[in-house]
């Protein structure tokens, strides 16, 4: 991720006691948003779209003298096709400023607004975030840096070639890391010719020849009007927010939303590989697509899954895998649902002469999930502990904003984060049973196992 940040506005932007007293009340304002979270359901969303095209989701937030803006685009590394690490180029060359504005200048301008700037790529999007103050002239400083910016990047030569290098040194730290290497092996496995099997971060042979004319045409083509989401939560009006959005929307290039990515194939059998690797420790991965962002199994899948590993302490993998039999210091399951099937996975780490052991009792414990389901306890168990730690996902502006362009981007509900709970409470044992047994088949999963002898 690229982040250009000011903790406050540099001292020529306004006299020194505004500046101490802005910075004090931001920093503070900060903690007491952290500490005394508000509740899941006192998050109001209201959403319209702009003249150009653009989804828009807002909540306000009038406690911090603050807004976050938050612009999602479906522009992530699936776009890539043969281009693999295009979208991430894309997305790092922004920071690179525009034709009037080089990448100094750019963080310069920023930082003397008291406003923080950062862009981000997945395997599904591309995001641009701004947090800004709300002071009127620094925050219509920092959306006029911002507007310029989107309206007109202008990735410069010289600044991809410092982002390709930088991308390739990753891609070496990556090759001495097992766990990266169990990671990237699993989803290309898992995924193989869809377009999810493109590593978000490129490959070795083809990130020395991406293009600047290729980085161009990606932005025009994905980062545009139709295809973005801009979520927005701070303290300002409606009417103040649908100016701000008009502004933002009408400096992107226009363009309609993208093409939706295609299902991803079902396993036909699993798939076991093992890779060799010099470390004392095994890092395994095992799982298989699964599950769409907007699919009704959703909320009975996230209680299944935290019944066997997403629950931590209290989960089923955890207690066979480490309590019951040393195997491991940490286990753990998850549920990624994306635009097109998400994974569902499971990883650890053990002893490279345990390696074995670990895989079976993984499967037994899949095996027994599926067959049986969870039990009342564990129903119980699940349902408390995902209810209760959903408010820590709304405990500051920025995972408010990080949510609104999430529901967005996905086409979820607007009362996605205010039902949530009563949705979860709602899960009966014979759903989370269902879920699991059309969601995740044990004799059809990629396993990967790196570390130890091949």
């Amino acid at each position: 991720m690229k982040t250009v940040k000011a903790i406050a506005p540099a001292v020529q932007a306004r006299p020194l006691p505004a500046l101490w007293v802005a910075t004090l009340g931001l920093t503070l304002g900060l903690l007491a948003a952290v500490v005394f979270a508000p509740p899941a359901q006192a998050v109001d969303i209201e959403s319209w779209e702009t003249e150009a095209g653009t989804r828009v989701l807002y909540a306000p937030a009038p406690t911090l003298p603050m807004v976050d803006i938050r612009l999602t685009f479906d522009a992530g590394a699936a776009r890539d096709g043969e281009r693999s690490g295009l979208a991430r180029l894309t997305s790092n060359g922004l920071s690179l400023g525009t034709e009037a504005m080089d990448a100094d200048t750019l963080a310069e301008r920023f930082e003397a607004a008291g406003a923080r700037f950062s862009t981000s790529s997945a395997r599904d999007m591309g995001i641009i975030t701004l947090r800004t103050l709300t002071e009127p002239d620094w925050m219509d400083e920092a959306l006029d840096v911002f507007s310029e910016l989107l309206a007109a990047p202008a990735f410069p030569e010289a600044g991809l070639d410092r982002e390709r290098r930088q991308m390739l040194r990753g891609l070496q730290r990556e090759r001495q890391e097992p766990g990266s290497v169990a990671s990237r092996r699993f989803y290309q496995l898992m995924y193989g010719d869809h377009p999810y099997g493109n590593p978000p971060n490129g490959q070795e042979d083809t990130i020395p020849t991406l293009t600047r004319e290729e980085v161009e045409r990606f932005y025009q083509e994905f980062y545009t009007a139709g295809n973005a989401v801009l979520a927005l939560t701070g303290a300002i009006s409606r009417s103040e927010a649908e100016a701000l959005a008009e502004r933002i929307a009408s400096a992107l290039p226009p363009g309609d939303r993208a093409a939706e990515l295609p299902p991803v194939p079902a396993l036909e059998g699993p798939v076991t590989e093992r890779i060799a690797f010099p470390s004392e420790q095994a890092h395994i991965f095992m799982g298989a697509p699964a599950l769409r962002r907007d699919d009704p199994d959703y909320y009975p899948l996230t209680v299944g899954n935290h019944a066997l590993g997403g629950g931590g302490f209290t989960s089923r993998l955890f207690r066979e895998v480490r309590t019951q039999r040393g195997l491991a210091y940490s286990v753990s399951s998850s549920v990624r649902p994306m635009a097109a099937e998400g994974p569902f996975l499971v990883n650890m780490q053990t002893g490279t002469d345990q390696v074995d052991e670990a895989l079976g009792v993984l499967r037994d414990e899949l095996e027994r999930l599926s067959r049986d389901g969870v039990d009342a306890d564990e129903l119980e168990a699940s349902r408390a502990n995902i209810t209760g730690g959903f408010p820590l996902r709304l405990a500051s502006n920025q995972s408010i904003v990080q949510n609104l362009g999430m529901m967005g981007f996905y086409d979820l509900p607007l009362d996605f984060l205010s039902a949530h709970n009563d949705r979860i409470e709602a899960v009966s044992a014979d759903d989370v049973h269902e879920a699991l047994r059309r969601r995740i088949d044990p004799d059809r999963l990629v396993t990967i196992v790196v570390g130890g002898e091949e």
